[in-house]
C-alpha cells in the first residue's frame, strides 16, 4: 500500500458530525391548529431538490446546543422557545460519506414564527419537491408534520421519531406550553394537546386535569368575542417545561 493510498483510506474513514433540528409550531388554517415544521430545500447533491431538516456541520469550537441554535438561525432565522437534544442518528448508509447527526427537537410559539417562510402546508408532495431558484425565500418553508413529502437522507424517519417523542412527553410534562403565547385560554391549551395527539379531548375532563396540575396560574383578564368571555391563564414559571434530570443545568 502506497502512502497516497493510506492517506486516501484515512480520509474515507473520517466521520463528520452534523447538527439538525426538528422544530414544531402551530398554524391555524380552520377551526383547529395544525402542527407544522420548517424544512430547507437542498441546492446541491446528495439529494439536490429534496427537502431536509435545517442543520449544518458542528464547529470544533462550539457546544452542541450552540451549534443547534446557530444552524437554525442561519438556515431559517428562527429562535425556538424550547430546545432539547433528541437522538444521535448514525446508520452507516444514511449518507454517501460517513456522517453522524446529533438531532434536536424544538418548539416555536406561533406568534414567533417567521412570516418570511413560505407556507407549503397545502402543497401536494409532488409539487413540494420540485426544484426552485436558489434563494433563502424559495428554499425554506412550512410543512404539515403529518403529511410530509419524501425528505433527504433519513429525515422522514427522524421527524417520525420526534413526533413520537413529543406525543409521549406531552402526557407527563407541560411541554405543550412551548407552543403557546404567554397568556392563553384553556381552549387554546386543549387545542395544542389535540393537535399533538391527533385526537379530540373531552373539554370538561381536560379542564379538571389541568386545573389540578398546579402548572397554571389564572389571571384577571378575559378574552371576549362571540362566545362568553374566557379567562386567560399563564404558566407557572417555577415549573420546568420538561424534566431533564441531571441535565437540567445547561452548559
Amino acid at each position: 500500500m502506497t502512502p497516497a493510498q493510506t492517506a486516501e483510506d484515512a480520509a474515507d474513514d473520517v466521520t463528520r458530525v452534523a447538527v439538525s433540528t426538528v422544530i414544531f409550531s402551530l398554524r391555524r388554517e380552520s377551526d383547529s391548529p395544525t402542527l407544522v415544521l420548517p424544512l430547507v430545500r437542498r441546492t446541491r447533491d446528495p439529494y439536490e431538490g429534496l427537502w431536509a431538516l435545517p442543520g449544518g456541520w458542528l464547529d470544533g469550537a462550539e457546544s452542541l446546543d450552540a451549534a443547534a441554535s446557530r444552524t437554525l438561525s442561519e438556515t431559517t432565522g428562527l429562535a425556538p422557545s424550547y430546545l432539547e437534544q433528541l437522538y444521535a442518528f448514525g446508520a452507516v448508509d444514511r449518507s454517501p460519506s460517513r456522517v453522524v447527526s446529533i438531532v434536536y427537537w424544538a418548539l416555536l410559539r406561533a406568534d414567533a414564527a417567521s412570516t418570511e417562510l413560505i407556507d407549503r402546508t397545502k402543497d401536494a408532495p409532488d409539487s413540494a419537491t420540485r426544484n426552485a431558484p436558489a434563494s433563502a425565500l424559495e428554499n425554506t418553508g412550512w410543512f404539515d408534520a403529518a403529511s410530509l413529502p419524501r425528505l433527504a437522507f433519513d429525515h422522514n424517519e427522524i421527524v417520525d421519531y420526534a413526533l413520537w417523542r413529543l406525543r409521549n412527553k406531552v402526557g407527563y410534562s407541560r411541554i405543550a406550553h412551548g407552543l403557546l403565547a404567554d397568556e392563553f385560554t384553556l381552549a387554546d391549551l386543549r387545542e395544542v394537546y389535540e393537535s399533538i395527539l391527533g385526537r379530540r379531548l373531552d373539554p370538561a375532563n381536560f379542564r379538571r386535569q389541568v386545573e389540578n396540575s398546579g402548572t397554571l396560574i389564572p389571571t384577571d383578564r378575559f378574552r371576549t368575542g362571540s362566545h362568553r368571555p374566557a379567562r386567560l391563564y399563564r404558566y407557572n414559571r417555577d415549573v420546568e417545561l420538561a424534566e431533564r434530570g441531571p441535565l437540567s443545568v445547561r452548559h
